[in-house]
């Protein structure tokens, strides 16, 4: 996709609201209901925000920050499954995982919103992806939430339940 002929201003958007959607899901499911696992033993709530915080800071933050001021870097992929194990997100605070995502988010927003045509045109090439533009970040980041949204509306009993997406980063 190229963002000089799709708006970026939708994608932004739907990145914009991610916080607001897990702080509204946060209220329906209290205590112990935020770490009861997901179908086929898929993440429970509180490993979805943790997964999308981390990766908020470690991957996406980090390519962001790397295509910005490095020539075309070499991006590493971030294996979501490992870290949620190697850190038991299961057993972390929602709260603490809650404002992590925030802060994040609204880190990587404030960056983009300033960005320059010609930043947007920056490259890296990210491990298992391949080249991609600095334009091409937020729409991988939208699409990103929008499958951790389906999961989360599963996990609410809103959703039919898909196929494993617990390995899923």
């Amino acid at each position: 996709m190229d963002y000089r002929t799709e708006p970026l201003d939708p994608v932004i958007e739907a990145l914009r609201s991610m916080a607001a959607f897990l702080s509204d899901v946060a209220l329906r499911l209290p205590g112990e209901a935020a770490h009861k696992p997901g179908q086929g033993g898929g993440f429970s709530f509180v490993e979805q925000v943790w997964h999308l915080a981390d990766l908020e800071v470690e991957g996406y933050g980090l390519r962001i920050d790397r295509i910005l001021n490095e020539d075309n870097p070499s991006l590493a992929d971030f294996d979501g499954a490992q870290v949620a194990r190697d850190r038991q997100y299961r057993s972390l605070s929602l709260a603490d995982g809650l404002a992590r995502f925030a802060e994040a988010r609204a880190r990587s927003l404030a960056i983009l919103a300033d960005l320059t045509p010609s930043q947007w045109d920056r490259t890296g090439t990210q491990a298992g992806v391949g080249s991609l533009r600095l334009s091409d970040v937020p729409r991988m980041m939208a699409e990103h939430d929008a499958s951790h949204r389906e999961e989360i509306r599963e996990l609410l009993g809103e959703a039919p339940p898909g196929p494993d997406r617990s390995q899923v980063a």
